[in-house]
């Protein structure tokens, strides 16, 4: 890994929610942290985010908040992801996110292995990088938390999906809400069994 080692960098991870759902947007955070703050929130259990309980999870966003030299984060809508498709509209909302910064970090580490378009700042892709990271994986549990208690505010708007349980994923009585509802304006219409 080549990139700035001493006591002031400042490094962003830079990670995205939601990719493989049915309903409601995409969603990504970008978080700078400094050598020291990782340390402390390694210390913490800070991981990938599908390895923590909801509880855990939720348990982490103050320390991770507190800890940042700064976060942001942005997102990509239903329409986004209809008109550019689910790969761009991921690419799209971690701009947004990275471009919500105030403190510009020395280093974009991107989950992934594909760079954010039209961001001007050094960026390193990381495969698995929520694992691998902590700067990424912070990332990962901003954008869950956030997108989570999105979609279970929509579930009281779209009832019937059962989408405080799902979060807007393809489970099996998701489905067959969609077979019998019909989808919302919230539903990716391009993905196969929305329709």
């Amino acid at each position: 890994m080549e990139y700035p080692e001493n006591a002031t960098t400042l490094i962003a991870g830079v990670d995205e929610v939601g990719r493989g759902c049915l309903f409601g947007p995409v969603v990504a955070a970008a978080v700078v942290l400094s050598p020291s703050a990782c340390e402390q929130l390694q210390g913490l259990g800070v991981t990938d985010s599908k390895r923590l309980s909801p509880a855990r999870r939720e348990g982490l966003v103050a320390p991770i908040q507190s800890l940042a030299a700064d976060y942001a984060l942005g997102l990509a809508t239903v329409y986004d992801i209809e008109r550019i498709n689910i790969l761009y509209a991921s690419l799209l909302a971690m701009r947004r996110a990275v471009s919500r910064l105030t403190t510009t970090p020395d280093l974009c580490l991107i989950d992934g292995n594909q760079p954010i378009p039209n961001v001007r700042l050094p960026q390193q892709t990381v495969v698995q990088g929520d694992r691998l990271h902590t700067e990424i994986a912070a990332a990962s549990i901003l954008a869950k938390v956030w997108r989570d208690r999105l979609i279970v505010r929509l579930d009281r708007r779209y009832p019937g999906y059962h989408l405080a349980r799902n979060k807007g994923y393809g489970s099996a009585a998701h489905r067959l809400a969609l077979q019998t509802l019909g989808p919302t304006p919230q539903h990716r219409r391009s993905f196969k069994g929305c329709t």
